[in-house]
């Protein structure tokens, strides 16, 4: 369904802005009209709308969502809490986001209905969560249960990335360090050995180091036509898959990526289960979250199966995705009617695995950087010293 940026008046005349998912212009002047606004301008969003600014990090919604169920809590009103954020956030962007919310809020509608306007900044995890706090009357905890699950969320990413960062570096220096022999070093050799008959490594390395300075345009063209061939089959539906497949079969990393992935599904049903939201939309929102294909598919198969009366840990342990107690945890949860206690329980003990699984992984990868750097080092050293070598053994 498109999305249409609208620009309207009140009866008191002051100007409010927003967006709205609308099959037509026409649907979106009727419900305006029902909010009783009158339309100054109506415009389809483009595809890159909704991105412009620095883009909002979970950290900042996580603020937002803190200080939100703190103001709530201390019976500040709903308008003014949000005037108050729109106010002390310090993105440009969700501040104006959350002034269209609070416009939203004031022209009746409930405040999961105007973030719900705003899909590219506000999930529909936050949209669901947000809503069953609103009906049933709890939606200071929702906040601060969702504040504290973007919080984790952000942490295991920035343990993940900042884990990364060490074999990043060794990565590119060896790309720098192989390449600087390649185009200034190996040339000189290439020199002074021209005539003579050299063996199969050193033809090898002078013919690299000749792409490497006559063709480097086209080999950057090269690569850049490869990566965004990846990219683009990547993003198809069976390349997103067989990548999902292939993600989990990478030795030790494989693991951990799997139980990222069964983290973010534990810990968003858990909460959402927590505040409230009927299993079946919180496990198709959840579905949505885990982001991992093939475990997306595992959930979806496990939400039929739910929907026809059968319970959750029963399709889980036939995907085989799941390891076995944790297959047990939400088996018991469901028995003692405390499955979403004991899924938020199992989130925290899978992440601590998972912390372990990363910490190995970065292990592994750090000593295979450099036996890749000292193999390719030596490869430059064997094309250049065997010539030299063969010259010494036929001058004896």
């Amino acid at each position: 369904m498109p999305t249409f940026e609208y620009t309207a008046k009140d009866a008191d005349g002051r100007e409010c802005s927003g967006a709205m998912q609308a099959e037509s212009e026409s649907a979106v002047v009727r419900s305006l009209d029902e909010q009783e606004l009158f339309p100054v301008q109506i415009a389809a969003q483009t595809a890159g709308a909704g991105h412009t600014g620095r883009r909002i990090k979970l950290r900042a919604l996580s603020g937002v969502y803190s200080q939100l169920s703190d103001l709530l809590t201390a019976g500040v009103p709903m308008l003014r809490s949000l005037e108050i954020l729109s106010q002390s956030v310090g993105n440009s962007r969700l501040a104006n986001v959350i002034e269209n919310v609070r416009d939203g809020v004031s022209g009746g509608k409930t405040l999961a209905e105007a973030m719900g306007e705003h899909p590219k900044v506000f999930s529909d995890l936050h949209v669901a969560m947000i809503r069953a706090g609103e009906h049933a009357g709890f939606l200071e905890e929702a906040l601060a249960n969702l504040s504290e699950f973007l919080e984790r969320q952000d942490e295991l990413r920035s343990k993940v990335r900042g884990a990364m960062i060490y074999p990043i570096v060794l990565a590119i220096v060896a790309v720098v360090a192989v390449s600087g022999l390649l185009i200034f070093l190996v040339p000189k050799f290439q020199n002074f050995l021209g005539g003579t008959d050299l063996p199969l490594p050193s033809r090898m390395l002078f013919a690299l180091s000749d792409v490497m300075r006559n063709h480097w345009l086209m080999m950057l063209g090269l690569l850049a036509m490869m990566v965004l061939f990846i990219r683009a089959w990547i993003r198809s539906d069976s390349g997103h898959r067989l990548w999902a497949n292939w993600q989990m079969r990478i030795p030790l990393a494989g693991r951990a990526i799997r139980l990222v992935a069964i983290t973010r599904f534990c810990r968003v049903l858990g909460t959402m289960l927590h505040n409230g939201v009927p299993i079946i939309q919180a496990l198709t929102i959840s579905k949505d979250a885990v982001g991992n294909e093939k475990i997306a598919e595992a959930v979806e198969s496990a939400t039929e199966n739910v929907r026809a009366g059968e319970p959750l840990a029963d399709p889980l342990r036939r995907s085989g995705l799941f390891d076995t107690e944790i297959i047990e945890m939400i088996a018991v949860g469901e028995e003692s009617n405390q499955l979403e206690k004991v899924l938020l329980t199992t989130a925290d003990a899978v992440e601590r695995r998972t912390n372990r699984q990363v910490d190995a992984a970065v292990r592994l990868i750090e000593p295979l950087m450099l036996i890749i750097m000292a193999g390719a080092i030596g490869f430059i050293a064997l094309g250049l010293l065997s010539p030299i070598f063969a010259m010494a053994k036929t001058i004896k």
